[in-house]
């Protein structure tokens, strides 16, 4: 006997693309659909994304791609077996929207735009019967109905209100940008309901250093381009990458540190700092550039010197000159190896991550373990969970918001396979 999907009730908690993608799945089939989200509207940090361009995936080889889900390459990589970089560039075209592969290999949405994606898709939702409760925050309260089903707590302006459902998928995302909605409350919630829920931590972030007064002063928010990161953490893993950081007010940050981040947590947790170096200069080798250290400067002060045979002046002279006394700059000056040395590998050293609500993204969350191939929280039969609450992390370029969607999509089939299979009666 068959039990058809539109005998389905589901509750998606969260509107952020995971919650949208399970419940464009589940309408899809014929289930009915509402989805309850915090904020006054959905989809707030999908659009803060795409401010600076949308950047929907990545072009690069699929075994590069998955390698950048590290630990959970494996279990990230059966939610892009389904749906995947090109399958996610074909349902954005179906939306009505043609994309372009940028020169870094980074897709884009034409116009590079997240807010006409966000209005034809849910146009598109609406459309196909999906309801839609703003200003709803979940409570944590989860009660199993008997007979099957869950009943559902929400906090509203007209006061508290329980809605009941057949199934339920939560997307309620990480703990970054708390105020676009996603704050990570659900944590301690899930875990009393025997939940395996790891910490919540910051990814995608900036770093802590312990800089001069000067140095933060002068040059906090200047862009350090064309420079080179080095780091192996403590078990030999090494990364090594150009790319562009920024000089903040209490650390580092900016696309090349955050492609560390992951890598640069973990050392800070487990030995209390991360040491790495910066190149200043890349596109010189040492030896040549302490030859040209070396040439006389005469009457010219050291700071022209750099300038003039070595390009180094501004935010770089001066991150040259930090950590050292008057007594050590004079000797290293003194010392056309020595700075040609210091110049192609600064030592830095990182203190902290910077806080999660600053983080472009999370780490941690419901574990792996704690679900079965459907998304299903064992503990919770009938919910499910998709997207960011996942203890999964990946990269900026396209790669989050690929197995966001991805995890979604997953996560809507699981919960229809599960009405499909499940015992009645």
């Amino acid at each position: 006997m068959s039990f058809p999907a539109f005998s389905l009730k589901v509750a998606v908690v969260g509107g952020g693309p995971a919650g949208l993608m399970a419940a464009d799945v589940l309408l899809a089939a014929g289930a009915q659909v509402e989805l309850f989200d915090a904020m006054p509207s959905v989809g707030r940090k999908f659009l803060l994304a795409g401010k600076g361009g949308l950047n929907i995936t990545h072009a690069e080889p699929e075994a590069a791609f998955r390698g950048r889900y590290r630990e959970r390459a494996a279990e990230v990589g059966r939610w892009l077996d389904d749906f995947g970089p090109e399958a996610l560039r074909a349902w954005v075209h179906a939306q009505g929207i043609p994309t372009f592969v940028g020169s870094s290999g980074k897709v884009f949405p034409e116009g590079m735009k997240a807010a006409p994606l966000l209005r034809a898709w849910l146009y598109r939702l609406r459309a196909a019967g999906l309801v839609l409760h703003a200003r709803h925050r979940w409570t944590g309260r989860i009660d199993a109905v008997p007979g099957g089903g869950w009943t559902l707590g929400f906090d509203t302006p007209q006061g508290p209100r329980a809605s009941t459902h057949d199934a339920v998928v939560l997307a309620l995302g990480g703990a970054s940008w708390a105020r676009l909605g996603s704050d990570g409350a659900w944590q301690p919630w899930l875990a009393g309901q025997g939940v395996d829920v790891a910490p919540l931590v910051p990814a995608n972030c900036g770093f802590d250093i312990a800089w001069s007064d000067f140095l933060r002063e002068r040059h906090a928010g200047t862009p350090l381009k064309n420079v080179r990161l080095k780091f192996t953490d403590r078990t030999g893993q090494v990364f090594d990458r150009l790319g562009e950081a920024v000089l903040g007010a209490g650390g580092l940050e900016g696309n090349l540190v955050y492609a560390a981040s992951a890598l640069l947590r973990d050392e800070i947790a487990a030995c209390g700092h991360a040491d790495i170096a910066l190149d200043l200069l890349p596109a010189k080798d040492e030896a040549t550039l302490a030859a040209a250290l070396a040439r006389g400067r005469g009457a010219r002060s050291m700071i022209n010197h750099l300038k003039e045979q070595a390009g180094i002046h501004g935010v770089r002279a001066a991150l040259l000159r930090e950590g050292l006394d008057a007594a050590q700059w004079t000797a290293l000056c003194a010392d056309p190896a020595a700075l040609a040395a210091r110049i192609k590998a600064l030592p830095l050293r990182l203190i902290a991550a910077r806080p999660i609500d600053e983080a472009i993204s999370s780490a941690g969350g419901v574990r792996f373990e704690a679900m079965d191939a459907r998304q299903m929280l064992a503990a919770l039969p009938g919910v499910f969970c998709a997207g960011e609450m996942i203890d999964w992390e990946a990269p900026t370029g396209g790669y989050l918001l690929t197995a966001c969607l991805a995890s979604g999509r997953a996560a809507g089939q699981g919960a229809l396979d599960w009405h499909a299979h499940r015992p009645r009666g």
